[in-house]
């Protein structure tokens, strides 16, 4: 299998880029996600600008950058020129993990082959994907410590998972979640907590294994939590609800990168992982996704139940020092506002519990996705 785990010109160790899938919707109509993105698609200032599975969703995607502080720029650059394209046509941008009370039969499939085949192929499941996240890369130069940082991540998900949560509303409907994104997007096939792979060799194997049996046709139509992505040389990890304010995006950008940067090195040093089972890392992103940071997990290697921000506090502080040597560091600022003041879905619902009001929800969320 082909791949990009090399040493490039111009690249630098570690770099990362930061994908945002973000809603369409109309300020004068009561925010409602609007079927517009190929009103929106055209040349960014930077970056990309692109079409996602529904005509209501645009996805922005950074260049590789070399610390969260660069990220961050191109990140509010974009955001900033597809609000103003939508304004162009009375309409604007907002971000969360789902829109709180939008409709998946009200949206249409966006013109593209791979979004009419997904179709095709998973039907309702792909069409009720009414889904925002947010993906960060991380590029590394050896395909086998890409999968040994990707096994390694896989401890980490129910965490990322737990800051990020940003999707507490479905139809109108507030389910308890705190990221339903997780739990509608358990329907497709190849996600989830990955298998830890163990080698390059096997990874290979078992994907183009996939491919040949006309499961799949190349590596990205695999969307577990995180992944090795091929073409690009990175880590991508997928576990995260989008984010409303950009600080949060930065924020666990740079807490992925620092994890991506921590693992690298005990790879190098030659330090094997720790056996930890499937079922444990599932269970405690199910957690994660019920009660954000304001429940439990199991802790490991041992079997005790920890409150997930003490679990977090003290994997925040470990690796503050690896994101001080990526420059990164500043934006560990926003996960201390995370930890204090809650996540994206803590603001949805104290929003919603003074009116009982979701377009007030979305109002608010709207105004934070591009002026903060």
């Amino acid at each position: 299998m082909e791949h990009a785990f090399r040493e490039a010109p111009g690249r630098t160790p570690f770099s990362i880029g930061v994908e945002e899938e973000l809603m369409i919707v109309d300020p004068q109509d009561g925010h409602d996600l609007v079927n517009a993105v190929e009103r929106l698609l055209g040349d960014a200032p930077v970056g990309e600008v692109k079409p996602e599975l529904m005509e209501s969703v645009l996805e922005i995607a950074t260049e590789p950058c070399a610390d969260t502080t660069a990220a961050g720029e191109q990140l509010r650059t974009l955001r900033a020129h597809v609000a103003g394209r939508a304004a162009e046509h009375g309409l604007a941008i907002a971000s969360a993990g789902t829109h709180p009370y939008a409709r998946w039969e009200d949206q249409r499939i966006a013109a593209r082959d791979r979004y009419r085949d997904l179709v095709r192929e998973l039907r309702f499941v792909a069409r009720q994907e009414l889904l925002f996240g947010l993906h960060v890369h991380v590029g590394l130069d050896d395909p086998d410590q890409a999968i040994h940082v990707a096994d390694g991540m896989r401890v980490h998900l129910p965490i990322l998972l737990a800051l990020s949560a940003n999707s507490p509303f479905w139809r109108g409907d507030r389910t308890g979640l705190m990221s339903t994104r997780t739990s509608i997007f358990r329907a497709f096939p190849r996600v989830g907590v990955p298998t830890a792979y163990g080698s390059w060799e096997r990874y290979e194997r078992e994907t183009e294994f996939m491919i040949r049996s006309g499961v799949m046709s190349d590596p990205t139509y695999v969307w577990h939590d995180v992944r090795p992505h091929p073409t690009f040389g990175t880590i991508e990890v997928r576990v995260c609800d989008g984010q409303t304010r950009v600080e949060h995006t930065l924020a666990l950008t740079a807490l992925i990168q620092a994890m991506v940067h921590e693992l690298a090195s005990h790879h190098d040093e030659g330090k094997p992982l720790g056996d930890v089972p499937w079922q444990i890392l599932d269970e405690n992103k199910y957690l994660a996704a019920i009660h954000g940071l304001h429940g439990e997990l199991v802790d490991l290697p041992s079997s005790d139940r920890v409150r997930t921000t003490d679990l977090a506090r003290r994997l925040i502080d470990r690796l503050r020092e690896h994101a001080q040597q990526l420059g990164s560091e500043s934006d560990f600022d926003g996960l201390e506002d995370l930890l204090a003041r809650g996540t994206g879905g803590d603001r949805q619902v104290l929003v919603f519990d003074a009116n009982s009001d979701l377009e007030e929800v979305m109002a608010e969320m709207t105004g934070l996705t591009v002026d903060g």
